[in-house]
C-alpha cells in the first residue's frame, strides 16, 4: 500500500502540473510498479484521476480560469463515448491494449515536445491572425467566442477524449490540452485548470461504467487515489513557479522512457 501511496502522490502532482500527464502515467505506474493488468488498473487509474483532477477545477473556478461551458460540452461529449471505450478494452487481449497505449503515449510526447520548441519568443510578424484559431477570446469580455467552428471543435475533442478515457484510461488532458493550446488562444494556466474540470468529469463517467462493467477497487486501489489528490494540491502550487517549457519537456522524457518499458516489457 505504501508504494501505491507513493505512485500517486506522483500522479498526482504531474496532472496539477500539467493537466494532461496524470492520466497518461497512472496506469504506467499501476501496470509497472504494482504489477496490474491495464483492465485492473484502468477503473484505479480512472478514480484517481477523477478525484483528483476534481481538486484542481474547483481550485481554477475560484481563480475564474476554467472555461466552465467549454469544459461541459467535452464532458458531456464524453460521457456518450466512454462507455463505448470501455467496451473495446474488455474485448482486447492486455498485451494489445499496452501497445495501443503505447502508441498513445509517444504521440502525445511528440506532439508536446513540438509545442514546447514554439515556445520559442515570436516576433510580432510571426503570430497567427486570430481567424486561424478555431476557438477565441473576445478581448472585451475575455469570454470564448462560441462559433460553430469552436463549437465543432470542442464537441469533437471531447468525442475522442471520452473513447480513449474508457478504452485506455487515460483521463483525456493529454488531447484536450495540446488541442487548446493549437486551436485556441486561452493561456496556459486557464488550458491547465479547464482540462482539469473536463477531465474530472469525463473521468467520472468512464469509472461508472468500468464500475457496472464488473470492475472493483482494492484497497491500495484506494491509497493510490487518495494520495494522487494529495498530489494534486502539492502540484497546483508549484505550477506557477515552474516555466511550461521544463514541465512540457520533462513530460516528453517520461513518456518515452515508460511507453519503450512497457513494450518491452510486453513483446520481449
Amino acid at each position: 500500500m505504501l508504494l501505491g501511496a507513493m505512485f500517486g502522490i506522483a500522479i498526482g502532482i504531474i496532472l496539477g502540473l500539467t493537466g494532461a500527464g496524470g492520466g497518461i502515467l497512472a496506469i504506467p505506474a499501476l501496470v509497472i510498479g504494482l504489477g496490474w493488468t491495464m483492465t485492473q488498473s484502468t477503473p484505479v487509474a480512472l478514480f484517481a484521476v477523477s478525484a483528483a483532477a476534481a481538486v484542481g477545477a474547483v481550485d481554477g473556478l475560484r481563480k475564474g480560469l476554467v472555461r466552465y461551458r467549454a469544459a461541459v460540452l467535452m464532458a458531456l461529449l464524453g460521457a456518450v463515448f466512454s462507455p463505448l471505450g470501455v467496451y473495446v478494452a474488455h474485448s482486447l487481449p492486455n498485451a494489445v491494449l499496452i501497445s495501443l497505449f503505447s502508441g498513445v503515449m509517444v504521440i502525445v510526447a511528440i506532439r508536446m515536445a513540438r509545442q514546447a520548441s514554439d515556445n520559442s519568443p515570436k516576433h510580432a510578424g510571426d503570430e497567427q491572425p486570430w481567424q486561424h484559431k478555431n476557438c477565441m477570446l473576445n478581448p472585451q469580455t475575455g469570454r470564448l467566442r462560441w462559433t460553430l467552428k469552436c463549437s465543432t471543435t470542442l464537441a469533437v475533442v471531447g468525442s475522442v477524449s471520452g473513447l480513449l478515457t474508457g478504452m485506455l484510461g487515460v483521463g483525456g488532458g493529454f488531447l484536450i490540452v495540446p488541442a487548446f493550446q493549437q486551436l485556441s488562444d486561452i493561456k496556459m494556466h486557464g488550458i491547465v485548470a479547464t482540462s482539469l474540470m473536463a477531465i474530472a468529469l469525463i473521468s467520472a463517467s468512464a469509472v461508472t461504467g468500468a464500475l457496472f462493467a464488473g470492475a472493483h477497487i482494492t484497497a491500495t486501489g484506494g491509497m493510490f487515489i487518495a494520495a494522487s489528490v494529495v498530489g494534486m494540491l502539492l502540484g497546483r502550487i508549484l505550477s506557477p513557479r515552474v516555466p511550461a517549457k521544463v514541465i512540457q519537456l520533462g513530460f516528453c522524457a517520461v513518456c518515452v522512457v515508460v511507453a519503450s518499458y512497457l513494450m518491452l516489457k510486453t513483446w520481449m
